[in-house]
């Protein structure tokens, strides 16, 4: 009783002007401008009766502005809302899953923030994938409360109205193509020094280091824990390198928001990070997590990460990403459902190894995975899914671009792969996208290619494509015949899903020196 209170206060806040105000009509020149929205109602609501937004508005750039101010009130009255009722929570799964909504707030109005500042020098492209990670940040808030068993669905009014309005100033500041796809053209992100260049091609990590971490004492701290406590610690932002030596390291490891982070290893197999937390242990998806990054600009080189939870325990994430510009190169990812969370912002893995079952990359950034390995293991229900894309709003420039990759059978699923179905991928929100461009599909991967969700749930919506895939599973032959899968003949179309055009590479890759292919 006392959760569904703390639920209907965040999602009634919308009303509460209403209950004790009388509300003037709609001016013509908000309705006029609210009716071009995905969601006039909230956007006319409150611009009536809040006159400090400085109506009337003239012209599309003073809507802009007035949306994302409008965004960011209303997303900091959720938070104090957020932030009173969390100790009327009646026990440890609801306080879990109340303290990820405390720091994904804390990130939506980072991110709104970010939109509005004068000194933040951003293109329309930077605004529309931070407007974009504001939502998905909403949408991880109310699914935290899910993953732990709160079954009536009030769930979805938690965020609403704010997720409403961020909804609108996505469809305002929309990319001039129509889709979100960048057109951002910018030099070097400003986190760029030159002296990062050569790091991720550096063969002596340690010489460039500002933290060793080794468990036989010979570096400055035994644990990758006590050096990212150190790290918290030190002067200026420019890059900070933490170098972990060859070893199994069971911690679980948070770099929060922490910016310009580099952790290097010895290689894959040599430096392990492991952990087991898992959703049937009582984390939320969220936390499971054996390391997060959510920090801009954080570069990853030469770790397996893992997560030993097991597949009988559901949702048990290796690895969660929500830094902006980053970079994953020559690492391994290993686990069973959801092994790669791409969380949110744009990404970039060069070279690496992910190894699940069930939606094993899964999330809602804007990424690309290039040369790199997935492997499907054997999994207990004997149906594999790679992917499970989290787009909510079809003007989030979000998706997951796997191009010329490999998707082959682990060890474990090889003897068995004749009884297993393994598919590309399932909409695990409505306007799920994934592209599978030049890249490999071995014998596992099933005729259909894809699997639905739940009945015909965003199968109109989603967007799925393949082109110039090959091998013995990459035949198109008997594909899924829905709405929203493509197969994709046009080379103007499968561009938009490069590094150069997807994640605007060109402009901040070549300063890290990591190995890519800006097109097709």
């Amino acid at each position: 009783m006392v959760l569904q209170l703390f639920l209907a206060l965040l999602s009634l806040s919308f009303f509460v002007s209403a209950a004790v105000c009388r509300i003037p009509p709609t001016p013509a020149n908000i309705k006029s401008w609210c009716s071009k929205t995905p969601h006039p109602k909230p956007c006319e609501f409150f611009l009536t009766h809040n006159p400090k937004y400085g109506l009337p508005i003239k012209q599309k750039s003073d809507f802009l502005k007035v949306s994302k101010q409008l965004a960011l009130d209303r997303a900091m009255h959720a938070q104090s809302h957020t932030y009173s009722l969390g100790s009327k929570c009646r026990n440890e799964r609801e306080k879990a899953a109340w303290a990820d909504c405390l720091e994904l707030y804390e990130s939506t109005i980072e991110k709104l923030n970010k939109t509005m500042d004068p000194k933040t020098k951003c293109s329309q492209t930077d605004v529309q994938t931070w407007l974009s990670t504001a939502l998905t940040n909403l949408e991880t808030c109310r699914t935290g409360f899910m993953d732990l068993g709160v079954t009536d669905y009030v769930m979805p009014l938690m965020s609403n109205n704010v997720s409403a309005l961020i909804s609108n100033t996505l469809a305002i500041n929309k990319g001039k193509n129509g889709n979100g796809v960048p057109s951002y053209k910018e030099k070097f992100p400003s986190w760029v020094s030159p002296g990062d260049r050569k790091l991720l091609q550096s063969r002596s990590p340690a010489t460039r280091a500002n933290i060793v971490v080794a468990q036989d004492g010979s570096g400055n701290y035994k644990t990758i824990t006590q050096a990212v406590a150190a790290a918290k610690k030190r002067k200026g932002s420019g890059r900070f390198v933490i170098y972990v030596k060859a070893g199994t390291y069971k911690e679980n490891v948070d770099f929060g928001s922490m910016k310009n982070i580099m952790l290097t290893g010895d290689g894959i197999g040599k430096t392990i990070i492991t952990g087991s937390r898992s959703v049937d242990g009582g984390s939320t998806t969220y936390k499971s997590a054996t390391v997060a990054a959510m920090g801009s600009g954080f570069i990853m080189k030469a770790i397996t990460i893992r997560n030993t939870a097991g597949a009988q325990n559901h949702q048990a994430v290796a690895f969660r990403a929500g830094s902006d510009l980053s970079v994953y190169y020559q690492c391994s990812f290993e686990g069973y459902q959801d092994t790669l969370y791409v969380h949110s912002q744009r990404q970039f893995y060069r070279e690496c190894d992910i190894y699940g079952t069930v939606d094993f990359i899964f999330g809602n950034a804007a990424v690309v995975f290039q040369n790199c390995n997935l492997y499907a293991r054997n999994p207990p229900n004997r149906t594999n899914t790679l992917t499970a894309q989290g787009r909510t709003d079809p003007n989030q420039n979000t998706g997951i671009s796997i191009h010329n990759c490999r998707v082959k059978a682990a060890p474990d699923l090889k003897p068995v792969q004749g009884s297993v179905q393994t598919f590309l991928g399932r909409p695990w929100k409505q306007y799920s996208r994934t592209v599978y461009m030049k890249t490999y599909l071995d014998s596992l991967i099933a005729p259909a290619g894809w699997f639905p969700w739940n009945g015909n749930f965003a199968l109109s919506t989603l967007y799925y494509g393949e082109y110039m895939n090959t091998g013995p599973g990459s035949s198109t032959a008997r594909r899924v015949k829905w709405g929203g899968y493509h197969v994709i003949n046009s080379a103007a179309v499968a561009s938009e899903f490069t590094v150069g055009n997807f994640i605007s590479g060109n402009s901040w890759l070549p300063a890290t020196s990591v190995p890519f292919t800006s097109g097709l």
